[in-house]
Parts: C-alpha cells; sequence; structure tokens
C-alpha cells in the first residue's frame, strides 16, 4: 500500500513537472531565426526591414521595436529561468509544494504574454504607418510564411499516416 501511495505521488509529481516545463517552453523565449517575440506576425515582418524601403520615421520605430523585442525576449528568458529555479528547488525538497511551482509558473506565463503583446503592438504601429507597396511585401512574406506551415503540416500527416 506504502508502495502503492509513493508511487502514485511520483507519477502525480513528473506529470506536474513535466506539464509546468512543457509550458514554459511554450512560453515566447526570445528570437527565433533572428525575429522576435510576438507571434508569426512579428516573425514575418522582422525580417523584411531590406524588402520595404523604409522612411526616416519608420526606421525610427523599427530599432525601436527591435531594442523592444530584443528586451522581451530577454526578460522572458529571465523569467524562465525564475520558473526553472523554483522548480528546482521545490524538487530538492522531500516534500515539493508543487502549488508554488505552479503558482510561479502562471505568473511566468502571464508575464510573458504581456511582453509578447507589447512587442506585437509595436510591431503592429510600425505596420500601420506602411504605405499599400509595404502591406503589399508584407501580406506576400505573411502568405509564403503559411503556405510553408502548411506544407509542414501536410508533410506530418502524411508521416503520422505511414
Amino acid at each position: 500500500m506504502h508502495n502503492r501511495i509513493r508511487t502514485s505521488f511520483f507519477a502525480v509529481a513528473a506529470a506536474v513537472a513535466l506539464s509546468v516545463s512543457g509550458a514554459a517552453l511554450a512560453q515566447p523565449a526570445g528570437p527565433h531565426h533572428g525575429a522576435p517575440p510576438g507571434g508569426d506576425f512579428v516573425h514575418a515582418i522582422a525580417g523584411l526591414k531590406s524588402q520595404l524601403g523604409l522612411n526616416t520615421s519608420q526606421l525610427t520605430m523599427w530599432e525601436s521595436a527591435v531594442a523592444q523585442s530584443k528586451s522581451a525576449g530577454d526578460a522572458a528568458r529571465a523569467n524562465f529561468d525564475r520558473m526553472h529555479t523554483a522548480l528546482t528547488a521545490e524538487l530538492a525538497k522531500p516534500e515539493p509544494d508543487l502549488a508554488a511551482v505552479a503558482a510561479v509558473s502562471d505568473d511566468v506565463h502571464v508575464a510573458n504574454e504581456t511582453l509578447r503583446k507589447q512587442v506585437r503592438a509595436s510591431w503592429l504601429a510600425i505596420y500601420a504607418t506602411f504605405t499599400p507597396e509595404q502591406k503589399a511585401v508584407v501580406k506576400q512574406a505573411l502568405a509564403d510564411r503559411m503556405s510553408k506551415m502548411e506544407q509542414m503540416k501536410q508533410k506530418m500527416m502524411q508521416r503520422r499516416g505511414s
């Protein structure tokens, strides 16, 4: 009976630890492939600087958004480290307080979501200043990105089927 309870506890602890760490990994942890955190739009637009022919005002906004994106990425990584530290500390205890780890995880999730929305708002503000020609460049980049994602999805579905 004691062994069964102990095994159940470790199974639950492992499940919580995995879900907490998995949630942290799903956070916007910073730039991927040179693009800032903030979602698909930000990833698509950040790589288009040379194609957009930005004016002076747009260029100033662009540089500000890049700086904000880098800062948000650093903050998101620091938040992840804080959660990882909390999880490690609790797992070192004889009876870890998984509720405390979950609370830290929730705080990190909210903080990183706020950062993501701030970064996205900066990039959307730049997009709002674009000419129709610049918006067409962004539109095409997004369409290309969606096409690649759909191809990847189809490829993954084929792999699952075989």
